[in-house]
């Protein structure tokens, strides 16, 4: 349209409630000038006249009477559909659509998402676990959660958390079997293996030698696609495994895991909360981004600093 039509319906429809063109411009915050010409341009389009006017009057048409009563009702209705979503931008409520990778969800943002349904109860969380990297906009994702490297472009991403990759074995492992002190020993160790749920391929080993990343393949006796499972074989002693620090780090503060080859862990990886836009986003998605961002960043809950390293190696070796 050559014009805005909206508009110049808003400032018919409220011309005809005011009985006066200049009040009309006023309402809709523009000049007389404009409202004028907004009113001539739907007359033109619609080839009718619609107000009898004068210097000091103005009236309905006939033509005006009919195209008001069907015009009000549409743009009342119109009216409320904006009003309504501006409530929804500002209210805590409605759905939340979330995508995390399944190893990640439950330990560390359970207890993120546990805190934001009992601070806003009328928020409709709907949580999407999946270990692949899916199409957050095709998918209607409102707040992601990524492990490994930052998200592509298109979206803004935090980085939240360090994901340390730590080589670990129960202690009845290493008394059965003594324990690796070399990368290069894992070949004649018991080891567990993990196969990428999206691709199928069995994950390499990474270690950080000399300030690099070094990528090994493992032969592996224990072979799955699920973190969780991986880590009871290791904490029963069928295998050593090397396993992301946060599912490592609860139980080797426990005692029920020992850290190896300490000197090669490494936190090239991280987790990252990503979202689409800064601007014009629901409340609801400001406020779970805000807590998350809150209760994880920087938390030392899901990494072992060199000291708690260093101190779980000596636990072994004076228990060996």
């Amino acid at each position: 349209m050559a014009f805005n039509e909206l508009r110049a319906i808003a400032v018919f429809t409220k011309a005809a409630e005011l009985g006066s063109l200049r009040q009309a411009g006023v309402s809709q915050g523009i000049t007389p000038q404009a409202a004028s010409q907004a009113l001539t341009q739907l007359e033109a389009h619609l080839g009718v006249r619609l107000f009898h006017r004068t210097t000091r009057r103005l009236s309905l048409t006939e033509e005006g009477g009919r195209f008001l009563s069907a015009a009000t009702p549409g743009l009342q209705a119109l009216q409320r559909a904006l009003h309504g979503a501006r409530l929804g931008r500002d209210a805590i409520a409605g759905p939340l659509r979330i995508a995390a990778p399944r190893s990640i969800m439950l330990p560390v943002l359970w207890p993120v998402l546990e805190a934001f349904c009992a601070r806003h109860p009328d928020v409709e969380p709907d949580v999407q676990l999946d270990d692949r990297i899916g199409d957050w906009v095709a998918e209607r994702v409102d707040v992601g959660f990524r492990a490994g490297s930052p998200p592509g472009d298109g979206v803004i991403a935090r980085h939240l958390l360090p994901l340390q990759l730590i080589v670990c074995a129960s202690p009845g492992y290493i008394a059965r079997h003594g324990a690796p002190r070399s990368i290069d020993e894992l070949a004649s160790h018991r080891c567990s293996g993990f196969r990428h749920p999206s691709t199928g391929k069995v994950m390499p080993w990474e270690f950080a030698v000399d300030g690099e990343i070094v990528a090994r393949d493992i032969a592996s006796v224990v072979l799955t696609n699920d973190v969780e499972l991986e880590a009871n074989a290791v904490v029963a002693g069928q295998c050593i495994g090397q396993l992301v620090g946060v599912t490592a780090a609860p139980l080797i503060r426990a005692g029920r895991l020992v850290p190896l080859l300490t000197a090669h862990v490494t936190q090239h990886l991280g987790l990252y909360l990503y979202y689409g836009s800064r601007v014009a986003q629901p409340a609801r998605v400001r406020a779970f981004i805000d807590l998350a961002v809150q209760q994880v960043a920087g938390s030392t809950e899901w990494v072992l600093s060199a000291q708690e390293l260093a101190a779980a190696t000596k636990r072994r070796t004076r228990r060996g």
